[in-house]
């Protein structure tokens, strides 16, 4: 007869909460508002002429409701039926959930620094700011034996390269208009190259459309595989900044559409099944006590400081929407990041702590 084995119950404390995410996909939407987010479409932009590119109907038809929940499920299905029911989502502050940017400058650089460093720079104060010296969260994850070489980054901005020091950092950043594939692209890499360089530039040089920076992000996840892959898209910011009220809520329904994508790939797979964490945030908020001012951002611009962020994995408790008061802030999601993989990161600045709520059961 064989003996039976008495496993010491810390042990089985241990095995029941060992570690299960073995992958990280990071999206940010730039700029975009957490009162879209929670609310759905605004009427009250939505009717002014000056910001509804002369179809308030198509506005009305593809997004309002009486009831915000189904506006906002309407504006972003994904986030609010798959995301809600596996994941959490923060950031509605008519509930008192508060979460902000401890910068003070709103705007994108500082902001996207703050996302990756864990850290906030009084210097890093400019979107032209030199390459960052602050050393970053995916910077760190790749140094780590079984993430080596396994760190992706694509964003439709060209500063992603100076924000993430990809000199420095030692992983690919391909933004705006850099190709993929280096000295020999696939034949899908070559055609996104060439649809890239001869697309239509509504913001010129210095940003793509997210169609590309999403596709040759998508082309990577099925390809080459990454553990950790950070992808930016910048077109709800772009539309928001040209006043156009109808694109920017397009743009980000379409995010919702590409994260749907991103993610079913990632639940077909066998590398990512089941072992994947999504973290979905922004850079800053936008204005909203003047309606004029949707179509900004900085720290002249009350609400500017105003973020959301969302999270859905095997380290994330299934909570859905947050409607506990708390203050969060952007600065604490690197260290989010790495105890979601399951580490702890460390830099010569200082790192704020991981948000804790996250991982309670």
């Amino acid at each position: 007869m064989k003996k039976l084995l008495l496993i010491p119950f810390i042990l089985i404390s241990f095995l029941a909460t060992a570690q299960k995410t073995e992958n990280i996909i990071i999206i940010t939407t730039d700029g975009f508002r957490w009162q879209e987010v929670f609310k759905g479409m605004d009427p009250a932009i939505a009717n002014d002429k000056n910001f509804n590119q002369g179809d308030s109907t198509y506005i009305y038809k593809k997004y309002y409701s009486t009831d915000s929940k189904e506006s906002r499920k309407k504006l972003m299905p994904f986030l609010w039926s798959e995301i809600a029911s596996k994941g959490q989502i923060y950031g509605n502050r008519a509930l008192g959930n508060k979460v902000d940017v401890a910068n003070p400058y709103w705007f994108s650089y500082p902001g996207y620094s703050e996302i990756m460093t864990g850290n906030v720079d009084l210097l890093v104060n400019s979107n032209s700011y030199m390459a960052n010296p602050n050393v970053n969260v995916l910077e760190f994850l790749n140094q780590q034996s079984k993430l080596k070489g396994k760190t992706a980054a694509f964003g439709a901005w060209d500063a992603f390269d100076r924000i993430l020091n990809e000199k420095r950092s030692n992983f690919p950043v391909i933004s705006a208009f850099d190709a993929v594939g280096g000295n020999k692209p696939t034949a899908v890499q070559k055609l996104l190259n060439e649809m890239r360089d001869n697309s239509f530039k509504p913001f010129h040089e210095d940003e793509c459309l997210d169609v590309f920076t999403h596709y040759e992000a998508l082309n990577e996840l099925k390809t080459n595989k990454p553990k950790v892959l950070y992808i930016a898209y910048g077109e709800t910011d772009e539309w928001a900044h040209a006043g156009h009220y109808r694109s920017y809520l397009d743009a980000a329904n379409q995010v919702d559409t590409w994260i749907k994508e991103i993610w079913n790939f990632v639940q077909n797979d066998p590398q990512y099944k089941n072992k994947t964490t999504l973290l979905i945030t922004v850079d800053h908020g936008r204005g909203d006590k003047i309606k004029s001012e949707w179509t900004s951002h900085g720290d002249k611009i009350a609400g500017a400081s105003e973020i959301w962020f969302a999270a859905m994995g095997p380290e994330i408790a299934p909570k859905g929407e947050i409607k506990t008061e708390s203050q969060l802030y952007q600065k604490q999601f690197a260290q989010t990041i790495a105890k979601i993989m399951g580490y702890t990161f460390t830099a010569e600045h200082p790192v704020a702590s991981e948000i804790n709520e996250v991982f309670k059961k």
